[in-house]
This record gives C-alpha cells, sequence and structure tokens, in this order.
C-alpha cells in the first residue's frame, strides 16, 4: 500500500507562480507513472502532467510552456512547478501513482487564481 501526501496548494493572483509536491510513503521503483490531475467545480478530472521512471514528461496541451514536473527518486517525490498562471488553473490538484496496474491517489490540494 502506498500513500501519497501533498503539499498546500494555496491562493494566487493571475500570472503568478506556485509549486506543489507529492512524496510517497514507500519508495517507489520498477515501471511507474507519477503526476498530478486536477478537477475544477463541476468538470471532470483531467491529467495535467505525468513522470515516468525514466523521468519522460508529458504535459496536457493548456499547461505546456508553463508548468513545469520533475521527478524526485531520492524522495520518492514529484514536483509541478506552476507559472503564469490563469483564473482557469483554479482546481483541486491530485497527485497520482500508477505502479504495477494499480492507481493511487492523493487527498488533493487547493489551488485558486484570482483574476
Amino acid at each position: 500500500q502506498v500513500q501519497l501526501g501533498e503539499s498546500w496548494g494555496g491562493l494566487v493572483q493571475a500570472g503568478g507562480s506556485l509549486r506543489v509536491s507529492c512524496a510517497a510513503s514507500r519508495s517507489i521503483f520498477g515501471i511507474h507513472t507519477m503526476g498530478w490531475y486536477r478537477q475544477a467545480t463541476g468538470k471532470q478530472r483531467e491529467l495535467v502532467a505525468t513522470a515516468t521512471g525514466d523521468l519522460s514528461t508529458k504535459y496536457a496541451d493548456s499547461v505546456k510552456g508553463r508548468f513545469t514536473i520533475s521527478r524526485d527518486k531520492a524522495k520518492n517525490s514529484i514536483n509541478l512547478q506552476m507559472n503564469t498562471l490563469k483564473p482557469e488553473d483554479t482546481a483541486v490538484y491530485y497527485c497520482n501513482l500508477k505502479w504495477y496496474g494499480r492507481y493511487y491517489w492523493g487527498q488533493g490540494t487547493q489551488v485558486a487564481v484570482s483574476s
């Protein structure tokens, strides 16, 4: 069993930056993908960015060039640096781990961007 702990998101003005982190409760090895999804009020959960064990990354078109995902294998964690934030980035951000066919989710952290 794996628990995912997320850092606090926060409130920022449009154009600002935030960084959220997620740490796994145990060492993650082998083939896996860690990433971030988000869910805005009244919308479906959507992929934001993912990073595989070999550090291959993938981004949603809406965040390309603004968000950067990084993987810290030593800390079993991932970070999401969010720059040039827009009001439409407001959502609950969920950390996700896909590992040996199982999916694990964090509790979610709120990110709010004011216009």
